[in-house]
């Protein structure tokens, strides 16, 4: 069927039209490529106070603890067999951590033993002195009856003749020295026999000295809170690097020395942040100089904090590599602590370490140094002119300029081609 002539007329005209279209817009990419703007990156100048900020990342860390050591005890290391799990919150009394006491115990059930063997002996001692006693005393009515029977004899002198009655004497002197000898003997056997049972004595009491003993030494193998509170388990420096650093906390199985440092329980009124404060940075901070914090593990909240400590003397750092830098211990308090806020947690500060009112700030990505001198490009039409300018103060972020450029100007932040930058002559 034959297409009619009106609409193979509106047909071609349609097709007519996207052409010149077509070549409109090819037209104007072309003029904007000549004219437009180049494909770089800019940023504005702006005009208000400079902020030079330092910006320190560190730990957070409690103002006071409580830290608690493995015990100091011979024998060598010491086996951790129970631990708290960390973050925990704990009871004061609580048992935190528990060694190994299996040899202690050992030990203990010998002791133990030793005691009740000498319990016994003095038992059967005493049973002993008993009999004993009893047979001193009949020896020493024995001896009184002899000599009052001798006594007795003596007084009948009137009834029997004086052979006799001389033999009477003789026998009460020897009933009565009998009886002194009787008497010396019970008195040094009795004196011995306390004597035995003070040795015996002595021998139990040592035993039950050396129980004690090891019941205590068991009981230090188990640290107790001190105080409520929540757990922050220590690193073990067994795990570190020879250069610091990089240590996994005190599990259950680690093996401590006396005396190391296993957990702490940290006093969370009041929280510090512990930094390192770079040799460069060191005479532009002060104590009471305010700051922000940022922690990482509670976001959206930006902490109010304070400067508290600047160390006098720089510490050699070796966990950066070699050649060692030198830093500066810095500690900062925050103003209002959080009940999210651990120890051990990672934070950022920003300190404002210097400020200049009403000013012109290029950013500092923007700056760049040319035949030692600085200079910016900022965007004119199609190209950028290379402009030399005057820095009163610069800073990490941004430079306090006082001539060269104007607020609202677009500066590169790289440095163009060389096609694209314009000259002043």
């Amino acid at each position: 069927m034959p297409v009619p002539v009106s609409l193979r007329s509106k047909r071609v005209l349609v097709v007519i039209v996207l052409v010149i279209a077509a070549l409109g817009g090819a037209v104007v990419a072309m003029n904007a490529f000549d004219r437009g703007v180049p494909n770089a990156t800019t940023v504005a100048v702006t005009h208000g106070e400079f902020v030079d900020y330092i910006q320190i990342r560190g730990e957070i860390r409690p103002a006071k603890s409580m830290v608690l050591n493995a015990p100091l005890q011979s024998g060598g290391d010491l086996q951790i067999t129970r631990l708290v799990k960390n973050g925990a919150a704990v009871k004061k009394g609580d048992v935190l951590v528990e060694f190994d006491a299996t040899s202690l115990e050992q030990r203990l059930a010998e002791r133990r033993s030793d005691l009740k063997s000498a319990a016994g002996e003095i038992e059967q001692l005493q049973a002993q002195q008993r009999i004993n006693a009893e047979e001193r005393t009949t020896q020493l009515l024995k001896a009184q009856y002899d000599v009052d029977r001798a006594k007795l004899d003596l007084g009948k002198r009137d009834l029997i003749s004086q052979i006799e009655y001389e033999e009477a004497k003789l026998a009460l002197n020897d009933a009565e020295q009998k009886q002194k000898e009787t008497q010396a003997k019970v008195k040094s056997t009795e004196a011995g026999a306390e004597a035995d049972l003070v040795g015996k004595r002595r021998k139990r009491d040592k035993a039950q000295f050396d129980v004690e003993r090891t019941e205590s030494a068991i009981e230090a193998l188990r640290l107790r809170a001190p105080a409520d509170g929540s757990v922050n388990i220590l690193e073990n420096p067994r795990t570190s690097s020879m250069f610091g650093g990089g240590g996994i906390e005190f599990r259950e199985g680690d093996r401590a020395w006396a005396g190391a440092s296993i957990l702490e329980l940290p006093d969370l009124s009041s929280i510090h942040l512990e930094a390192r404060l770079d040799e460069s940075d060191r005479g532009r901070l002060k104590v009471a100089q305010q700051a922000v914090v940022k922690i990482e593990a509670v976001p959206g909240k930006d902490f109010a904090a304070r400067v508290d400590l600047i160390s006098v003397l720089a510490r050699v750092d070796f966990s950066s590599g070699w050649p060692p830098v030198r830093n500066f211990d810095l500690g900062l308090v925050l103003d209002d602590p959080d009940p999210r806020i651990r120890p051990g947690m990672t934070a950022v500060a920003r300190i404002a370490a210097d400020r200049l009112p009403d000013t012109t700030l290029v950013p500092a990505e923007a700056v760049f140094q040319k035949d030692g001198r600085s200079v910016v490009y900022r965007l004119n039409g199609s190209k950028f002119d290379e402009q030399p300018i005057e820095i009163v103060r610069r800073g990490r972020e941004q430079a306090a300029v006082s001539a060269g450029v104007s607020a609202g100007d677009k500066l590169a932040v790289r440095r163009p081609d060389p096609e694209l930058i314009r000259r002043n002559r």
